[in-house]
């Protein structure tokens, strides 16, 4: 019997959501990466209104994500996670894990060109990193498939004779963000009727009553018959797909098939797409049809267990097929999918001709004119009267042998840096790194406060960025804002990356491969770069390398679209945080990373403000002495983001006085072990209530209404532990 359900205009990421929030996973284990973000600032939203109990859980990273996700699983509840790129490759490790011990859950993979060079829009490379981790993959096209195929998932991954996790994979922005009319079932309560109750004899890892061991210690011959039964339980998959699929379309009406095809029944040349480019090639069809070109178009649902039958049947009468392929294989002429379909046809007496076409990398779109030229081209090789290669590439351009990049500025010499003396003029002097030119939004406080420092930075400097605003709106191809040499890595790894760097300029130096100069190495970090890259920065604090490292702290992961980060302000509303009557925003205190980084025993350790730019430079400049002479530093700036805070451009220097005046952002140095307090708004008169800060922010000011008393004395108490643990150190002759 067909359910009730009502219509919506909605996106691949909110059709996700709505399905997880429906389903009523027990957790989400998460870290912000676009395109896949919205899928958790939707279920957050929805959490603070009260329209289900998930509990959201902000990771220090997808590989911690992941972590999360598989310690959940262990407790025999349902898991729910979303990522892209990147993201996949830094919790790849962790996908054959969960597998391997046969715990379910459920991943979306909003498909998203994995870096470098750094690339934010969808293609397929990393979905076919997943092929070989054990899970299942289901694949959706659009919106509607987004929705259905995340409920569906649930019921096929927990069958007890399947007890795998599974991915519903969608095209990033294409399916991700284009909205579409997609119907959705009115009554939560079908939904969960259908999933159905959790099955009463898995495994668990909560139970003193019946105490288990799970991924124990395994060699031979143990874990060959591991891997055997997990492929066992894919192959069992295989045949529970079709009856999920079939039980689904009747309460939906929708009916899916393993594999499906336009116009395949008479098809002489065809194409093979997965997701949403397959609609674009269904257009193509319809046009050469109305020639007499005999073409069509095949797609597979699912990616594993991969339906060979279902594919052998599907394409066994056409002549030439084109596999395109989001994605290369490189080395092998063809992406993974031409691959597997390559293979998969061999085993057919007369097989088609199958070429292989790369396209859409890093979101180029795949236009109807292209899917036309192709069958075209295809068309002509049937007849005997074109000849064209068996792998190409659709949309690439040869490179020009002669190009010569283009030097946008002079480099900074070492010269123009020296002999600046801490006043206002002298340092208005100081030549600019970093020019005008790029795309920050107006007000942004990134820009002041990385001048700033390298104000006090004497000599050659070589810049490392994380991820994250800083470096997205300097360096769009082909320009760059920068006089030095920059370099760009990930979150997560940008201090092991630098320490890498400095060590190979000692050993060249030391060796007289290259002039013995001195080189400032800098790592720029912010946007939550040092969440995410916590571990590696304080890897290379403990191996105490000759670098500085520079943090903008503007609480939240910006350039992602505000999702909250350890150093988000407790209370503060985000689009992981949200204000509602089940949640008053984020509801732990702010990291306190410069105490974090001291612990580490690293000669100097500082905080400034753009507020009071004399005590910056001059930080800056003792920083550098140190570092050149014993080893690595920390340098964090509180830092302003006009658009995410919901101040004015025009008035950030004051609301990030007022951070230091409430002492939220005290202003002090550790150095060798000692704190000094370098500004004491108490002696000074100036010391105010926290509230004054918190109002002067959008994200902070639903904070002053009456019902949220209570956490503004939580949070005025631990400002207040704080400042008064940081004055007893101050005090002290060793600490």
């Amino acid at each position: 019997m067909i359910k009730p359900q009502e219509t919506i205009f909605e996106s691949g990421n909110e059709m996700a959501a709505l399905a997880a929030s429906q389903i009523n996973y027990h957790i989400m284990g998460y870290y912000p990466i676009t395109p896949s973000t919205q899928i958790a600032e939707e279920l957050d939203q929805m959490r603070a209104d009260g329209l289900h109990d998930i509990l959201l859980i902000a990771a220090d990273g997808e590989h911690g994500a992941a972590g999360i996700c598989y310690g959940a699983s262990l407790g025999g509840g349902r898991v729910f996670n979303a990522t892209s790129a990147n993201g996949l490759m830094y919790a790849l490790e962790q996908l054959p894990v969960q597998s391997g011990t046969r715990f379910p859950m459920v991943l979306n993979l909003v498909t998203r060109s994995i870096s470098g060079p750094l690339d934010i829009k969808g293609d397929h490379s990393d979905l076919m990193f997943t092929l070989n981790t054990g899970w299942i993959i289901l694949l959706a096209k659009d919106p509607q498939r987004v929705y259905d195929m995340n409920i569906m998932a649930v019921k096929i991954g927990e069958h007890p004779d399947v007890n795998l996790p599974v991915i519903v994979a969608y095209d990033g922005f294409f399916t991700s963000h284009q909205k579409r009319v997609v119907s959705y079932f009115k009554n939560k309560e079908d939904v969960q009727e259908f999933v159905g109750k959790l099955p009463p004899k898995r495994v668990v890892a909560i139970d003193p009553e019946n105490p288990v061991t799970i991924g124990p210690y395994m060699n031979e011959p143990d874990l060959i018959n591991n891997k055997y039964q997990l492929s066992k339980a894919m192959d069992k998959a295989y045949e529970i797909i079709p009856q999920v699929f079939e039980e689904f379309c009747k309460i939906s009406g929708r009916k899916y098939e393993l594999v499906e095809g336009y116009r395949m029944e008479d098809a002489q040349i065809a194409i093979f797409a997965l997701n949403s480019t397959y609609d674009t090639v269904c257009e193509a069809v319809d046009i050469l049809r109305q020639k007499g070109i005999k073409v069509g178009v095949a797609t597979t649902n699912v990616l594993r267990p991969w339906p060979k039958r279902e594919i052998q049947e599907l394409l066994k009468n056409v002549k030439i097929l084109a596999v395109l392929d989001r994605q290369e294989s490189y080395g092998a002429k063809g992406g993974n999918m031409t691959i597997e379909i390559k293979a998969t046809l061999q085993e057919l007496e007369k097989g088609p001709k199958v070429v292989s076409r790369i396209y859409g990398l890093g979101g180029k779109d795949f236009f109807l004119e292209e899917a036309l030229t192709l069958f075209e081209d295809m068309n002509l090789v049937l007849e005997g009267k074109k000849e064209i290669p068996d792998f190409d590439y659709i949309g690439a351009y040869p490179g020009d042998e002669n190009y010569v990049p283009k030097r946008y500025m002079k480099p900074i010499k070492a010269e123009w840096t020296k002999n600046i003396q801490l006043n206002t003029r002298d340092l208005t002097a100081m030549p600019k790194r970093i020019v005008p030119g790029h795309g920050a939004c107006p007000g942004c406080g990134i820009f002041p406060n990385l001048n700033l420092l390298l104000k006090g930075i004497e000599g050659d400097v070589v810049l490392l960025f994380h991820t994250g605003c800083g470096m997205v709106v300097t360096t769009a191809y082909p320009q760059t804002a920068f006089r030095v040499t920059y370099i760009h890595n990930l979150f997560q790894n940008g201090a092991a990356t630098l320490s890498g760097l400095v060590e190979m300029y000692n050993q060249r130096r030391k060796r007289g491969e290259i002039p013995d100069r001195d080189l400032t190495f800098i790592l720029v970090t912010g946007d939550g770069g040092n969440d995410i890259g916590m571990g590696p920065t304080i890897g290379a604090a403990l191996r105490n390398h000759k670098m500085i490292i520079f943090e903008y702290d503007n609480g939240g992961y910006m350039n992602t679209g505000y999702q909250l980060s350890y150093t988000t302000p407790y209370g503060a509303s985000t689009s992981t945080s949200h204000v509602g009557k089940a949640q008053f925003g984020k509801s732990t205190f702010h990291k306190d990373t410069p105490q974090i980084m001291a612990a580490t025993n690293i000669p100097y350790v500082a905080t400034v403000a753009e507020s009071d730019p004399i005590d910056f430079v001059k930080k800056a400049k003792k920083a550098q002495k140190i570092m050149r002479e014993e080893g690595l530093v920390y340098i964090k700036a509180l830092s302003a983001c006009p658009l995410n805070w919901g101040d004015e451009p025009s008035k950030e220097r004051r609301v990030i006085q007022a951070a230091v005046d409430c002492c939220f952002h005290p202003l002090y140095e550790i150095d060798h072990g000692k704190t000094t307090i370098t500004y004491d708004p108490e002696k000074k008169g100036k010391k105010i209530p926290v509230i004054e800060w918190l109002s002067m922010m959008g994200r902070t000011k639903h904070l002053t209404r009456p019902e949220y008393k209570h956490i503004v004395e939580e949070f005025q108490a631990e400002v207040d532990r704080r400042w008064e643990r940081l004055k007893a150190r101050h005090e002290h002759p060793l600490l």
